[in-house]
């Protein structure tokens, strides 16, 4: 059987348990991880250095990621991580922007009521399409209390809802048919173009792929490299019988930008802006597709929200439904949104969000910053009390963020293409999950990697005071199945536990007061069953400070000349 270049060896044979529904269930691993010894590198890192006269702290480093660390760098059995530092708005780098070109709007300008007495719906889409008229600009949401009734839709580029900090209240109201729909949707429409099939194997790290003929791309185009879900791939990675909804479609890996295209008499080079984080194999058909309708230079920023609803079991009845979605959208950003309780509670049970927070979806180069997301009124089955969800987007960043008592605080869900994603400085706790609106039986809800081979993604030194699990899912979730690969926990502190079962390797470097699972060989269950070997555990509890302590921003500052 063809196996993938570069990935270990899986277990021979191995007797799969069937699971059904949205659970990954209840029995917890016993393996818990004191020290650097069972791991994927059995080794106690680089020496451990400090200043016993000025009393700076001591520090060790991965052995990993050496002082002369690049992105080529390998150990001897094939151990690497990825370069993380192409996430974020503009591809790393950028400041979020704080002038936009073009007008600007007031939402009291035409007739939005900031003592929430009546809907403000009309009156706000009425603004946000006013603005999109005029080319772009500011939809400005002065302080007050704004009640929508309806939902809020941003179809242009160059659109950016701006408020004036938590004491702009946005809160909506509507309960009824919101399964699958957003309260404020910011929606591009990425659509495939030309097709070029690949001519050699796309190679994990590489920025290039050659085509036999460029066609029509040129610098500047938005393309997808991706491949078909082959009855070979699911194989390699196990996955027969249980990876079923995607087979056989074509499904976009990674989405990028061409910097440039060089041809010869043989075929064309194309090369992207970020490198491609999987193998892109001929035998999965995999290709190059240009890309157009996505929307840019979008955000919401300096807002409060809401959408908890006055019918606690009608809450329950829609599932995927956010307070924000942006979907389709390229560098983009949502700054300072927090979530509160709004005047329509009336249970007295202090919660925010109907369901979910904030959604990211078919997108690319997208920042989350210093937001605050809580309490969900649905946390059931059927993708509810999602804070901050992540599906088929490639290099998004969320930093400096926090969640609180959501099912999954900070999730990557549904579909393969979640790639190149960091989680920065964020902030989980209170993870919880029910099964029916009476909520009295809890089980808790860990942060999670959800479904279907997310790859290459960075939970980046942060606080985990509940979970965090990359495991195999089984058939869970529709048969999420191996959700996760090459995802590294880097500088992880906290309470709570971190679960890594990743397919081939995965990686947990710097931990402290966590549990952390990852032994094979101790409390084996269906969560690990074909992901050997052991993932990477070095520094667990140490002492010493990791350096550096943000393996994003040090990429980052690499790859910039900083």
């Amino acid at each position: 059987m063809e196996r993938l270049v570069g990935l270990a060896l899986l277990l021979a044979a191995c007797t799969s348990t069937t699971r059904s529904g949205d659970e990954i269930g209840s029995t917890e691993s016993t393996s818990e991880s004191t020290s650097d010894e069972s791991s994927g590198s059995e080794s106690t890192s680089d020496e451990s250095t400090g200043d016993s006269e000025t009393g700076e702290p001591a520090t060790w480093r991965s052995e990993l990621y050496p002082e002369d660390w690049t992105p080529e760098h390998t150990d001897p059995e094939g151990h690497f991580l990825h370069d993380f530092s192409y996430a974020g708005y503009r591809g790393g780098g950028v400041e979020l922007p704080m002038t936009i070109p073009g007008v600007e709007r007031s939402v009291l300008d035409d007739g939005a009521d900031p003592s929430g007495s009546t809907d403000s719906t009309a009156a706000i889409q009425t603004t946000i399409d006013a603005v999109s008229a005029a080319g772009g600009g500011v939809v400005r949401i002065p302080a007050g209390s704004y009640r929508c009734d309806g939902l809020l839709e941003v179809a242009s580029s160059g659109v950016v809802i701006r408020g004036e900090g938590p004491e702009s209240q946005l809160w909506f109201t509507r309960d009824v048919d919101m399964t699958g729909v957003d309260h404020l949707t910011f929606r591009g429409t990425p659509s495939a173009g030309e097709e070029l099939p690949l001519v050699v194997d796309g190679v994990q790290r590489s920025h290039v792929v050659r085509v036999a003929d460029a066609g029509n791309v040129g610098v500047g185009d938005s393309v997808a490299v991706g491949w078909v879900i082959t009855d070979e791939f699911i194989e390699d990675h196990q996955m027969t019988g249980t990876w079923m909804a995607f087979n056989g479609q074509w499904r976009p890996f990674f989405r990028r930008e061409v910097v440039a295209v060089t041809c010869d008499p043989g075929g064309c080079d194309v090369e992207l802006d970020v490198p491609l984080r999987y193998p892109a194999l001929l035998r999965d058909q995999a290709s190059l597709r240009v890309e157009s309708g996505y929307l840019s230079e979008v955000g919401v920023e300096d807002l409060a929200v809401s959408t908890v609803t006055d019918d606690w079991n009608q809450a329950w009845l829609n599932d995927l439904s956010h307070a924000i979605g942006l979907i389709g959208v390229a560098d983009a950003w949502i700054r300072g949104v927090t979530s509160f309780e709004s005047p329509n509670s009336v249970d007295g049970k202090g919660r925010h969000l109907q369901s979910g927070g904030l959604y990211v979806g078919d997108s690319k180069r997208v920042t989350v910053a210093d937001c605050v997301l809580q309490s969900p009124q649905n946390r059931g089955e059927g993708g509810n009390g999602y804070l901050y969800e992540i599906s088929r987007s490639s290099e998004v960043l969320v930093r400096d963020s926090e969640g609180y008592e959501g099912r999954h605080n900070f999730i990557q869900n549904w579909d393969f293409g979640t790639t190149g994603c960091v989680w920065l400085r964020v902030h989980t706790e209170g993870g919880v999950r029910y099964s029916d609106p009476t909520e009295t039986v809890s089980l808790p809800g860990y942060s999670d990697y959800h479904h279907s081979l997310p790859l290459a993604n960075l939970v980046d030194d942060s606080t985990i005071e509940d979970g965090w699990t990359c495991v195999n899912r089984t058939s869970y979730s529709s048969g999420a199945g191996q959700s996760g690969t090459q995802n590294v926990f880097w500088n992880s502190i906290g309470s709570g536990i971190v679960r890594s079962f990743q397919f081939g390797w995965g990686y947990v470097i710097g931990t402290s007061g966590l549990k952390v699972e990852h032994l094979l060989s101790e409390g084996t269950n269906f969560e690990s069953i074909f992901t050997e070997p052991e993932d990477w555990v070095e520094g667990v509890d140490v002492p010493e400070l990791l350096e550096p302590p943000s393996l994003y921003e040090d990429q980052l500052a690499r790859r910039l000349g900083g």
